[in-house]
């Protein structure tokens, strides 16, 4: 059985993660505003399908 290769995440220097995680909650609230629990349960899944589409690519990046 092989293991996972553990990622240690990279540090950025002046990068504000709550400061980020903030704008973001922000972003996403003004974008479902008005929108049908369908609407955003639709749109959760495409967000989804976007994360996971990048997170292929960046695996795929490190084997190389």
């Amino acid at each position: 059985m092989t293991k996972n290769k553990v990622i240690q995440p990279r540090v950025i220097p002046g990068f504000d993660v709550l400061k980020w995680k903030e704008e973001n909650h922000a972003r996403i609230i003004r974008e479902t505003e008005g929108m049908t629990r369908a609407e955003v349960r639709e749109y959760v899944r495409k967000g989804s399908e976007e994360f996971q589409k990048g997170q292929r690519r960046r695996r795929a990046e490190i084997k190389k």
